[in-house]
């Protein structure tokens, strides 16, 4: 059965553009254009996304992320024109599973979408192996391979390197890093995760690096790349 995505947003153009995309992909979708209408349709048509504005005539986008996400952690995107690196943060600290900015490109939009529902279809397992390019990621055994050979990294760039590829495909903010990969027992400094991310990106990039495969979301924290 197709997945059902709702999309919550007051631009006609936007709702249609969005519609015409996920038909085409093999969604059902549905549509609101306000907060009240996206609340009475979540409840009723029991969607599997959200694909949510923040700028609604009716309320602030933010407040309906946890509502929508509801209790069964249902995948809620926000897509938004507002690109302040404090509206991205609050987003994802609510509950929200990636933030596209207006404009944005289609095919990375459903490609983020594929992601996030993947990961929703597999909550309460744990992974335990990752792929990313050439890069798999064995969080079981602690090993990490490029192209079949194993790459040895210190502890912490290990730890950084797992809580990324928990969430492989979608962006984790600087404080979620920080407290699952320091927790707390020591000075949890952004600047000690900048240096760990440029120490794991020449190790796991070379010899020959064609784009990074750890994304740096400005202001914002990390995406591990999928495969």
């Amino acid at each position: 059965m197709a997945a059902t995505v709702l999309i919550v947003d007051d631009e006609v153009a936007i709702r249609r553009l969005l519609h015409n995309t996920l038909a085409q992909a093999g969604y059902r979708v549905v549509e609101a254009r306000d907060g009240r209408d996206a609340l009475a349709l979540a409840a009723a048509e029991h969607p599997d996304a959200v694909l949510l504005d923040l700028g609604l005539p009716d309320r602030d986008g933010l407040g309906l992320v946890p509502l929508l996400r509801g209790k069964d952690g249902r995948v809620v995107l926000v897509v938004s024109a507002r690109d302040a690196t404090e509206e991205k943060v609050a987003a994802l600290d609510l509950g929200a599973e990636d933030y596209v900015t207006k404009p944005f490109d289609t095919d990375e939009l459903l490609a983020r979408l594929r992601v996030a529902l993947r990961h929703r279809g597999g909550m309460g397992q744990t992974p335990q192996t990752v792929r990313a390019g050439a890069l798999t990621i064995d969080l079981d055994r602690r090993l990490v391979t490029r192209g079949g050979e194993e790459l040895h990294l210190t502890r912490k760039e290990y730890d950084v390197l797992a809580v990324l590829a928990r969430h492989v495909g979608r962006v984790v903010t600087h404080d979620r890093i920080i407290a699952a990969a320091w927790g707390g027992d020591e000075d949890p400094r952004i600047e000690y995760l900048r240096i760990v991310v440029r120490n794991l990106r020449q190790k796991l990039e070379a010899p020959q690096p064609v784009g990074s495969v750890i994304a740096n979301e400005l202001g914002v924290g990390y995406r591990l790349r999928a495969e």
